[in-house]
């Protein structure tokens, strides 16, 4: 399968406007920024606790999704600025969206370097592993939505919406 040309651009719009939807049905307050380093700002339900969250997302092929998602360390450093600017604690949301899944995990940025080490390039693994050991993790929040898609070039039964999936 090939992806459109835009699809990066779509994919990072996709994936903030999905934290968006995870923080706000769980009654945060929050909005999309257009600034370096964050894209989204989020008012805790429970606390004053002000998020500048920093987005990354992927969008794999089918037997790539175990790829690690890599994090230049100028991306922490910007995101770290514009919290300072702005007073809000720095977070990392990590989308991936691979073949029949896509995953979300939210962690403070403090946390994230204290897992990913302080390299030029972080590498938040995406291997079974790994998600074993975020899931675990009471300092990573997250969801995953298991997804079934059709090609376009399946018959019309093979990709109807409303036929009877009792027996998959």
């Amino acid at each position: 399968m090939k992806k459109s040309t835009r699809h990066s651009k779509i994919t990072g719009e996709f994936a903030e406007a999905l934290v968006l939807y995870w923080l706000s049905k769980y009654g945060f307050e929050c909005a999309r920024v257009d600034h370096t380093g964050i894209d989204l700002i989020a008012r805790s339900p429970d606390n004053s606790e002000v998020m500048g969250i920093s987005v990354k997302s992927r969008s794999r092929y089918a037997g790539t999704e175990g790829k690690s998602v890599n994090l230049p360390a100028t991306d922490f450093v910007k995101a770290a600025r514009a919290c300072e600017a702005f007073h809000c604690s720095p977070y990392l949301a990590i989308v991936v969206d691979g073949s029949d899944i896509i995953r979300c995990f939210l962690t403070r940025m403090d946390h994230a370097e204290k897992l990913l080490g302080n390299g030029k390039v972080r590498y938040w693994r995406m291997d079974r592993r790994a998600l074993d050991k975020y899931r675990n993790d009471p300092q990573i929040k997250g969801f995953e939505i298991h997804t079934h898609a059709c090609s376009w070039r399946d018959t019309e039964t093979e990709c109807n919406p409303s036929a009877d999936r009792s027996r998959e």
